[in-house]
């Protein structure tokens, strides 16, 4: 399915590699989780994790081909390790962490940068920006027992040049550490999942690019930009 023409009456679905699938929640993302990205934007890593929220329908599946928003000229990849819980969580230690994953992907966090910097300038939330519809295309997930617990390799390329190159291993804080702010402060529930932040190297996307995503040799995603 296209993006432009996916049926907004369809709750979307993660798909895992094993033929499983699971209705999506919530999509909680990390800002700054890697110390290169943060330094690029001319930030620093934060005391706190920094927390925002894509809906459901910002999913897309890989493959997918999405037109650009026209309220912005500066839409941004950040390719990131996905997680998805396979149960809910509130308040966990690292081992109950652990066992909530039911699968690990790679997705992309696109960025409306132009109207992102607008609204920090403002003081403002920047929900718009980050939470479109087709803001977060994923890979088919991979089940956890089947791509222990890293770390990875994380990549993208945008027409088979290469703009992101890290590691899992670089995040300022590790996935299950993740985890565990998460469920002490929301509800997790079964299907929701967590972007874990991108390393540096982030930059526009155009109109016609192929945009890939990499975790180690166990999930890629592609996107056509129309």
């Amino acid at each position: 399915m296209n993006a432009q023409h996916h049926d907004s009456s369809a709750h979307p679905s993660w798909s895992f590699t094993d033929g499983r699938s699971m209705p999506v929640g919530t999509l909680y993302c990390i800002g700054r989780n890697y110390a290169d990205h943060a330094a690029e934007m001319q930030a620093s890593v934060p005391t706190d994790p920094i927390v925002f929220l894509k809906p459901p329908a910002a999913l897309i599946p890989s493959g997918n081909t999405l037109v650009l928003p026209s309220w912005t000229s500066d839409v941004h990849h950040e390719v990131e390790c996905v997680v998805v819980l396979g149960q809910d969580l509130r308040d966990c230690n690292k081992h109950d962490a652990w066992s909530a994953i039911a699968g690990v992907g790679v997705g992309l966090d696109l960025t409306a940068r132009d109207v992102q910097q607008r609204a920090k300038s403002a003081g403002h939330p920047w929900a718009v920006a980050k939470s479109w519809y087709g803001s977060a295309p994923v890979s088919t997930i991979v089940p956890f027992e089947q791509s222990a617990q890293g770390p990875w390799d994380l990549r993208c390329s945008v027409n088979g040049e290469l703009r992101q190159n890290g590691s899992t291993a670089a995040m300022e804080r590790s996935i299950p550490m993740l985890i565990q702010y998460l469920a002490s402060v929301f509800s997790l529930r079964r299907g929701d999942a967590i972007f874990t932040g991108t390393p540096a190297g982030v930059g526009p996307i155009r109109s016609g690019d192929l945009v890939a995503g990499e975790l180690g040799t166990i999930a890629r995603v592609e996107l056509h930009v129309g």
